[in-house]
């Protein structure tokens, strides 16, 4: 039995949210990060991800899919589900994003002052 996505995985102070880096779509390398340990449901993948909304979620999905990062697979039994896994495309993008937010971790709070004065500046 694998174990659950702790729903902490993404807190506010995850250095993804501050991170410049881009994979994909805001949310792309966060998905990957989610599929890192084995297949996963779309509402296991809901509850690390819960500032994302269902529909935005099933598009990321769907371009991970698309770019062949993801595999969405039908699962039958008593109860038919959807699981998606990474592929070995996608398994290859785990190295980059751990280093990006590594970067991220390593400047954050440089980050967070840019951000400040910026927007200080805006306000004006």
């Amino acid at each position: 039995m694998r174990q659950p996505l702790p729903a902490d995985m993404f807190d506010e102070l995850c250095p993804s949210s501050l991170n410049p880096i881009r994979f994909g779509d805001k949310w792309a390398a966060l998905i990957i990060r989610c599929l890192e340990g084995g297949p996963r449901r779309f509402s296991e993948l809901r509850v690390p991800l819960r500032r994302v909304t269902p529909k935005v979620l099933t598009r990321s999905l769907r371009a991970l899919e698309r770019d062949g990062l993801v595999t969405r697979a039908v699962r039958a039994g008593r109860a038919s589900h959807v699981e998606y896994e990474l592929t070995p495309l996608g398994r290859s993008m785990l190295g980059p994003i751990e280093a990006a937010c590594t970067w991220t971790a390593r400047h954050w709070d440089e980050l967070l002052d840019a951000r400040e004065s910026y927007d200080s500046r805006q306000d004006r």
